[in-house]
């Protein structure tokens, strides 16, 4: 679904990622793990097309989209949940998600998503006439994710999903990232939360200071003494 063939990409003269070389395929859960400043982020920016490389090439569903628009790249089929949730707090959950749904193939179904979107997310339902800057944390970040829903990806990216969650909020976010995917859409994760999103995912790559390091079955990396000692304590 997703190649990305040794990509750079710089902020100004500062390069974040070098050689940056992955694959998506359709239906998986495909893990970036990493500490803080590895590139994590830069590199869903530059599938979302916020950012583009200075060298390499990015193909989806074998079209090359190194150079698109990032409102294109949605049309396209690929979403990002950012990092922060970045949503509207002062329109309601109800106007949030409707926001979501702005192109074509997505308006087409709209009310058919939010169905799908509350059935995933009991509280927002609960919620929908609410403002979305008075929710919780926990349903904040529901809410990002049902609003990357409302566009009918087929990625889904998500950026730092378990950021600032209780332990047991962080269960519940990644229960239904598994529930999402087992519905048919493929998940491109981004974590710092390395155990949880390693054990959900069925491959994951190492991101180390803009490079990848490591990858494997999400299963084998976790048996990985480095990963063990870096990043699990053990």
């Amino acid at each position: 679904m997703l190649r990305v063939k040794g990509i750079e990409v710089f902020y100004g003269d500062l390069q974040a990622l070098r050689n940056v070389t992955l694959e998506v395929n359709e239906k998986e859960i495909i893990s970036i793990v990493g500490s803080n400043g590895a590139g994590k982020s830069t590199t869903l920016m530059t599938l979302s097309g916020i950012l583009h490389p200075r060298g390499g090439e990015i193909y989806f569903q074998e079209k090359p989209i190194h150079y698109t628009s990032s409102a294109r790249i949605v049309e396209l089929g690929i979403v990002q949940i950012p990092e922060g949730r970045q949503l509207f707090p002062s329109l309601t959950v109800i106007e949030n998600l409707e926001m979501g749904a702005q192109f074509p193939r997505a308006k087409k179904v709209r009310r058919e998503t939010i169905e799908w979107v509350f059935q995933l997310f009991p509280k927002l339902k609960e919620r929908k006439e609410q403002l979305a800057g008075t929710l919780s944390g926990g349903e904040q970040q529901m809410l990002a994710i049902g609003r990357g829903l409302m566009s009918k990806p087929d990625l889904l990216m998500l950026d730092e999903p378990s950021l600032g969650l209780s332990p047991l909020l962080v269960k519940t976010i990644f229960k239904i990232i598994k529930e999402i995917n087992q519905q048919g859409t493929t998940i491109l994760l981004v974590e710092q939360n390395v155990f949880h999103s390693l054990t959900l995912s069925h491959r994951g790559y190492v991101l180390e200071n803009g490079s990848i390091v490591l990858s494997g079955p999400g299963q084998d990396l976790l048996k990985n003494q480095h990963i063990r000692q870096s990043y699990l304590g053990l």
